[in-house]
């Protein structure tokens, strides 16, 4: 076995600076559960979900979590938050490790459009080694809903998926489900955190690389520490999950190269569905005795 403790924080989230909450709970996973080797936060905790809160990286807030990281000796992902740069502003993970050093940024892929409106989507994918334990990737929220996310880390070596959310809708049992079906098909831990409050409504959960559920949270407050075993994971791609299916060997040894990803495939279909738009009401009409409000360029994703 070759373990390596990660603890998920779903923690009650406000519009604004949430950085000296996020220390406090770093502080208390750390007293509590000292064997903890990584603190992994949700989406966009670190200040909400508000657009004007978007600041350049490097910056101060950034570097709030290198101390943290230093002063415990463990590797801090902070979530996310909103960052501008040129080309306007991004969804942006900042992976920090355990000497205060940011090792990678990570910019969300797939925007919660329509509703996540005035964010850029990144381009490139982010997959990190730690010594002596095993690779990581991350995906940000909606990005996990595109299998093809989940792939390309898995096939760059990823055996942990770090999934940081913000999800306070009705979908929240489908994130769940999406996360689950993912740790199974790429025989990897699936780690998707919720926040609270302003930052999402709870049930955070982790799944292991054989798809079962390590632990399914509620809509309370919690520190999440779990053991992850990279022995695991890569037996579970040699001899097949559960000794049954082999899906990483099956996909590498296909026979098709999928012809909607070759240039020149008729996307005529997918043209006929519309541009992305917030669904209105059928007769077009705005609700009775609303006013029609100006839309804000924010979202909670």
């Amino acid at each position: 076995m070759r373990p390596f403790a990660i603890a998920g924080i779903q923690m009650n989230l406000a519009h604004g600076s949430n950085i000296d909450a996020m220390r406090h709970r770093v502080d208390l996973t750390m007293h509590l559960y000292p064997w903890v080797q990584m603190v992994l936060f949700s989406e966009l905790a670190v200040y909400g979900p508000l657009l004007q809160h978007a600041q350049p990286l490097p910056g101060t807030a950034e570097a709030a979590f290198q101390d943290m990281a230093r002063y415990h000796r463990i590797w801090l992902i902070n979530g996310s938050m909103y960052e501008r740069r040129d080309g306007g502003i991004y969804n942006t993970t900042s992976v920090i490790n355990p000497e205060g050093e940011v090792v990678a940024r990570y910019r969300k892929m797939f925007p919660f459009v329509p509703l996540e409106q005035g964010v850029q989507p990144g381009t490139e994918f982010c997959v990190f080694d730690v010594p002596e334990a095993g690779r990581f990737g991350i995906l940000n929220c909606y990005d996990i809903w595109f299998p093809e996310t989940s792939r390309q880390v898995t096939a760059m070596g990823a055996e942990v998926i770090l999934h940081p959310v913000m999800t306070h809708t009705i979908d929240r049992d489908v994130d769940i489900a999406i996360s689950h079906a993912t740790s199974s098909m790429m025989q990897a831990y699936v780690f998707d955190v919720n926040g609270l409050g302003a930052g999402g409504n709870g049930r955070s959960c982790v799944f292991d690389p054989a798809g079962h559920a390590l632990y399914q949270g509620d809509n309370s407050e919690q520190i999440i520490p779990i053991e992850v075993d990279f022995e695991q994971v890569r037996r579970s791609r040699e001899r097949g999950i559960r000794g049954l299916g082999q899906m990483a060997k099956s996909f590498r040894d296909r026979p098709t190269q999928f012809p909607v990803y070759q240039p020149g495939f008729d996307t005529s279909y997918l043209d006929g569905l519309g541009a992305i738009a917030t669904p209105r009401r059928a007769d077009g009409a705005p609700p009775a005795n609303v006013k029609t409000l100006p839309v804000r360029r924010s979202f909670i994703a």
